[in-house]
């Protein structure tokens, strides 16, 4: 028994802007699994029991991540 097939799209925007003294700053923003597509699971496989051929699992949905740093 196959799982079903899995997508996953994956975004990040970087701008690093020049300070004085020769430093930077860098703006970084990332966005893991950016369509929200649902990462399911592999079905039940155990044949004969009610559960067989459910899923029952699922990956992390879309998560965004902001950072600021400091290069010196």
């Amino acid at each position: 028994m196959r799982g079903p097939g899995h997508r996953n799209v994956d975004l990040a925007v970087i701008r690093r802007v020049a300070l004085r003294g020769g430093s930077a700053l860098e703006l970084r923003g990332e966005i893991f699994n950016a369509t929200n597509t649902p990462a399911l699971g592999n079905p039940n496989g155990l044949f004969g029991t009610p559960a067989f051929g459910t899923i029952a699992s699922a990956g992390d949905p879309r998560v965004i991540q902001l950072a600021i740093k400091l290069h010196f």
